[in-house]
């Protein structure tokens, strides 16, 4: 039987945390080879080798802003970095045919659009607002008990470091989405992002958000369904960015033998 040839990988947001726990994921995972390694014109980590960069030996792959590139000869990208940069790529995907798994957050309707359309112009993409298999078990969950605690209120709230950009987090927003499809409703119209003030009693129906940002918090996420006389809790903390970088891995070998389209982790899990 035939052997099935190494997924040749490009990670982008090289020199961040998540590039280097990707990196890192790649390098210890069979079936896996890094074929770039992709940073924004500019930055700081441009030359380096990707090893390197995420604490191994070197691998022989020197870090580049120059996309087209790195994109060269390349089976699939893995992509934690900015909006902008995340549409880019899934417009290179599509035109090459490539795997392209977006963790970034932060996206916009628009954002979103673009990288619908890419889907169906050719690339296989898979994006999630979280890799980690324990947190989309947990939406899962969190949909269930919406739906079966059909009157409690829910609320959710999330804490990461303070370096991240976005808020909501893309993990709150997944949680958020996993309880209104529980309750059979738009999130966009029943979500409440910001309490401050006189601002009256609660609305039934709503799903609320908090945030909090501080430290080296990688992710914190809580999902509250308050009862009249009882209170369910259901959490995740994340305590290393690798698991988000097996569950990317994970999703890129599965892509890899699906036609065009765009698909979440969910789908990767079979759920």
């Amino acid at each position: 039987m035939e052997m099935m040839a190494d997924l040749r990988v490009v990670v982008a947001g090289a020199g961040g945390r998540m590039g280097a726990a990707n990196i890192a994921a790649i390098a210890a995972t069979r079936g896996f080879v890094l074929h770039g390694a992709l940073v924004r014109p500019g930055a700081a980590a441009i030359g380096r080798d990707a090893g390197l960069i995420a604490g191994l030996d070197p691998l022989g792959v020197l870090v580049s802003a120059d996309m087209d590139a790195c994109l060269e000869g390349a089976d699939a990208i893995i992509d934690f970095t900015a909006p902008g940069a995340s549409v880019a790529l899934a417009q290179k995907a599509a035109q090459r045919g490539l795997v392209h798994i977006i963790g970034t957050t932060g996206c916009s309707q628009a954002d979103d659009a673009a990288i619908r359309q890419a889907a169906g112009g050719g690339a296989r993409i898979v994006k999630s607002g979280n890799f980690s298999m324990g947190l989309v078990l947990l939406a899962d969950l969190v949909e269930k008990a919406a739906a079966a605690l059909s009157e409690y209120d829910v609320e959710i709230l999330e804490m990461h470091h303070n370096q991240k950009v976005d808020a909501p987090s893309g993990t709150a927003l997944l949680l958020g989405e996993a309880a209104a499809r529980g309750r059979n409703i738009p999130l966009k119209d029943h979500s409440v992002r910001v309490r401050d003030g006189h601002t009256g009693v609660r609305q039934p129906g709503t799903i609320g958000f908090a945030t909090l940002r501080g430290g080296n918090v990688i992710g914190d996420h809580m999902v509250i369904l308050a009862g009249p006389s009882e209170r369910i809790e259901l959490n995740h903390r994340a305590q290393d960015r690798t698991i988000y970088a097996k569950g990317a891995a994970r999703a890129a070998l599965w892509a890899a033998g699906q036609p065009a389209g765009l698909y979440s982790m969910a789908d990767v899990l079979g759920l």
